[in-house]
């Protein structure tokens, strides 16, 4: 008998619960806010890869390719490309090394990628002008990075809240109510408009990627507040 009256007092509860639930009276809105933040980082990804001098004579067909240009050599040009751009070597990473198939019968061809940190999206142009492109299978802008990155993040959810308070207030206004207090605050998942850039850059264009030159953030916040009379 006492399960069972417990059992009944819960149910009791539980029911209080829902009514008083169902009797809130509330309005649910969704703020947002972008933030554009300016790179102090940027890694430009250069992949290098062995080919045939063949390649490049303009009537060689593949299977006439013999001449290989190894990786060290190619390797070295870059590096030495880099100092003349004004690069730093502690600013050149080895990212991975990897072989290249061709086709049954030819020889590997490795190929090595280098992640370089950049300051300043002119070094990119600098690189690109010295640069022997022959070895060079892709080059990208790979992570952008600020250092203040936190803070940037902080801002912009306080400027989805606000953003959030401020539909709701004239939502509620156009029906003659005021707004209360949060009843509940859900953050949604933020977006990025860019954090990588894929696009190869294989001329001196820098206008190619004037699109990638920042780090747009997306904030969003889910808000419910209280109507009150």
């Amino acid at each position: 008998m006492k399960i069972k009256a417990l059992l009944l007092a819960l149910a009791a509860v539980a029911t209080l619960s829902l009514q008083a639930q169902t009797n809130e009276r509330y309005i649910e809105v969704t703020g947002t806010s972008e933030i554009e933040i300016v790179p102090d980082k940027i890694h430009y990804i250069i992949e290098i890869r062995e080919y045939f001098e063949e390649e490049f004579d303009g009537h060689s067909k593949p299977e006439d390719y013999h001449t290989k240009v190894a990786l060290p050599k190619i390797e070295q040009s870059l590096r030495e490309a880099l100092v003349q751009a004004g690069i730093p070597q502690d600013a050149v990473r080895t990212q991975e090394i990897g072989d290249y198939w061709r086709r049954q019968g030819q020889d590997y061809l490795v190929s090595k990628k280098f992640d370089i940190t950049l300051t300043d999206f002119n070094q990119i142009d600098k690189i690109i002008e010295h640069i022997d492109t022959k070895g060079v299978n892709t080059m990208h802008i790979g992570k952008l990075e600020n250092k203040d990155i936190l803070q940037y993040h902080q801002k912009g959810k306080i400027e989805a809240l606000k953003a959030a308070r401020e539909k709701a207030s004239y939502l509620v206004a156009a029906l003659g109510k005021r707004l209360g207090d949060v009843i509940r605050i859900e953050e949604k998942e933020s977006g990025n408009a860019l954090l990588f850039s894929q696009s190869n850059v294989m001329s001196s264009d820098v206008a190619a990627f004037d699109d990638f030159r920042t780090i747009k953030k997306h904030y969003s916040m889910l808000v419910r507040f209280e109507i009150i009379d």
